[in-house]
């Protein structure tokens, strides 16, 4: 929830992937659609997970293992070019550099959530942060558990 409406921040009206439709990646799509993305495109290599993704407003699904190209343009080609941001939930590095490298040139957002293999190494191309793409990572969505939690449980208790 905080990694997608603290950190990505997207606007009203824009479009959002969800990398990981587990348990956090479930609550990413959530902040998404609290923040008024109108296309949350859930991205998960299980599609026994869509169904429930949907009640926390996922609008459409990528299963990369339907596809020949990899995920990152298959995002961009369904979205004139690449999401306004994206929110990458599963730790698995390649997950990672596909989420960065799905996010619009100019102001696309990533924001890395999951946590790789100590041994992991990120590699993309630099042009993408020429591009002007910005990627960002988060611990607890950017909440202070004193002061911010409550107002999380509230929120969920009035849904």
């Amino acid at each position: 929830l905080g990694a997608t409406i603290n950190v990505a921040k997207p606007p009203k009206g824009s479009t959002v992937a969800i990398f990981g439709l587990g348990a956090v990646g479930l609550a990413a799509a959530e902040g998404a659609r609290i923040a008024g993305a109108s296309r949350i495109i859930g991205v998960d290599l299980n599609p026994s997970r869509f169904e429930e993704a949907k009640k926390f407003g996922c609008t459409e699904f990528v299963n990369p293992k339907d596809y020949s190209k990899p995920v990152q343009q298959v995002l961009a080609d369904m979205t004139n070019g690449g999401v306004d941001r994206s929110v990458e939930c599963t730790g698995n590095v390649n997950a990672m550099i596909q989420a960065f490298e799905c996010v619009h040139d100019g102001w696309g957002v990533a924001v890395l959530v999951g946590v790789p293999h100590k041994d992991a190494e990120f590699k993309t191309h630099p042009m993408n942060f020429l591009n002007e793409r910005t990627l960002k990572g988060t611990f607890f969505g950017n909440y202070k558990p004193r002061t911010d939690l409550p107002n999380v449980v509230e929120l969920y208790m009035k849904k």
